[in-house]
């Protein structure tokens, strides 16, 4: 197998956190009614996108009722239903909808991968979870050896990728742009684009498509 094949294959059959194994299994047997007739994923849930990709985006975990029960990260939810149109606009994926795979969509110059694999309850992994996991994001991110820009989708990224390049304590602000060292890549922080965010308008259409334009900026300029 690939490195790539290795590595997902490592990711889907992962069960080192017990509270997030059996959380994650729970949900995928007892479904939202609005799925009964679908069958869950219901498991850690791997990358997805261009992995020649220049700019990396990372999230928090899968939804339970989204990336857990489709197996492709953002993609089944409200927070993909905010996301892919916003990488649509900014030319970095092919069309603005995300509901399944085998749907069409496809990155473009994008990763996207989140700090934890499975579905957390009440999306809160712990501190040991997140350690447990963190080697997958630090494996990607060596195979994603073209990467420019990385975009954080909420504090908990955004905390995991400066503790990855030893970059201090920097303070997190959206569509804020920080160096995380000579030769690395350029770290954009963004509100995750959860309903809880964009519902109470603390994150909006605007201040989302200011994050991308930002990544575009660095990629034309780099």
């Amino acid at each position: 197998m690939s490195p790539w094949e290795t590595l997902e294959a490592e990711i889907v059959a992962c069960r080192r956190c017990p509270r997030l194994v059996a959380w994650r299994e729970e949900i995928a047997a007892t479904k939202r009614r609005a799925f009964r007739q679908e069958g869950y994923w219901g498991r850690p849930v791997p990358g997805f996108g261009d992995r020649a990709a220049r700019v990396l985006i990372v999230g928090l975990a899968p939804g339970a009722h989204g990336a857990n029960r489709t197996g492709r990260m953002f993609t089944g939810d409200s927070s993909g239903d905010f996301l892919y149109p916003a990488l649509y606009r900014a030319g970095l994926a092919n069309q603005p909808r995300s509901q399944r795979p085998g749907d069409g969509l496809a990155l473009r110059d994008a990763f996207i991968t989140a700090v934890c694999r499975c579905a957390p309850p009440a999306n809160k992994p712990n501190a040991q979870e997140l350690a447990a996991c963190r080697p997958y994001l630090e494996r990607e991110i060596a195979l994603l050896d073209r990467v420019q820009v990385i975009v954080a989708l909420g504090r908990i990224a955004f905390d995991t990728i400066v503790q990855i390049y030893h970059a201090g304590r920097p303070a997190f602000a959206h569509a804020a742009v920080y160096t995380l060292g000579p030769g690395r890549p350029y770290l954009i922080a963004s509100y995750h684009p959860s309903r809880q965010n964009t519902q109470t308008g603390r994150l909006t259409t605007e201040m989302f498509d200011q994050v991308w334009a930002q990544a575009l900026r660095i990629l034309a300029n780099p």
